[in-house]
C-alpha cells in the first residue's frame, strides 16, 4: 500500500504524520528558470511571465529566476518591467538590484522559499554550472527549466539537474500529469 497525497504542505504533512502506510510526498515546489546568455528576450519574457504569473499559488509556479551574467544587462530590464507590470514583487541579489531599481534585496531565506504569491527571487549567475549548483542547493526537485537556443547547453542542463521535470524553453507551469498526457495529476 502507498498513499500519494495531492494538496498543500499542511495536508501532506498531516497525512504523513497520521498513518503507518508509506507516503510518497512533496512539500515544496521551488521551481527555477535559468536564462542562458543566448536566450531570446521575447521568448524568455513570455516563458517567465507564464511561469510566474499564470497562477502564483500553485506548486509549479516559478519561484526563482537565474539569469546568466552575460545576458543580464540585455534581458533583465525588459523582463523586470513585464514582471512589475504584472504585479510581481522582485527580490534580487546585489547585482540584480543594481540593474533593477525596484528590486528589493534578497535574503538567504528567499532562495529556499516557495512564495505561492506574486513574489519572485532573481539571482545573476556566472554560467550554467553556477545555475545548476544553485538549483542543487536550493531547489525542491519539482520543476526546473532552461531558456536557450543551444542544444548542447540544454543537454547539459537536462543531464545535470535532478528534478522530476526538467524543461527546455518551456514554462514551469507545464509540469503536471494532465499536461504530460497522463490524465489527472
Amino acid at each position: 500500500d502507498l498513499i500519494i497525497p495531492r494538496g498543500g504542505k499542511s495536508l501532506i504533512k498531516a497525512i504523513a504524520e497520521g498513518t503507518r502506510i508509506p507516503v510518497l510526498k512533496h512539500y515544496d515546489g521551488i521551481c527555477h528558470q535559468y536564462i542562458a546568455p543566448d536566450a531570446d528576450v521575447t521568448m524568455a519574457t513570455d516563458i517567465v511571465i507564464n511561469s510566474k504569473c499564470q497562477r502564483v499559488e500553485v506548486c509549479n509556479a516559478l519561484e526563482t529566476l537565474l539569469i546568466d551574467a552575460a545576458a543580464a544587462q540585455k534581458i533583465l530590464p525588459p523582463l523586470a518591467s513585464a514582471l512589475l507590470d504584472n504585479g510581481v514583487e522582485l527580490r534580487g541579489c546585489r547585482e540584480c538590484c543594481k540593474i533593477i531599481k525596484e528590486c528589493l534585496p534578497a535574503t538567504d531565506e528567499d532562495w529556499d522559499t516557495e512564495y505561492l504569491s506574486a513574489t519572485l527571487s532573481i539571482r545573476i549567475v556566472n554560467g550554467i554550472d553556477e545555475a545548476i549548483a544553485h538549483i542543487a542547493a536550493h531547489g525542491s526537485g519539482h520543476t526546473d527549466g532552461i531558456i536557450t537556443s543551444s542544444m548542447s547547453m540544454a543537454d547539459k542542463f537536462i543531464a545535470e539537474v535532478d528534478s522530476a521535470s526538467v524543461l527546455v524553453n518551456a514554462s514551469t507551469r507545464l509540469s503536471g500529469g494532465g499536461d504530460y498526457g497522463m490524465g489527472a495529476e
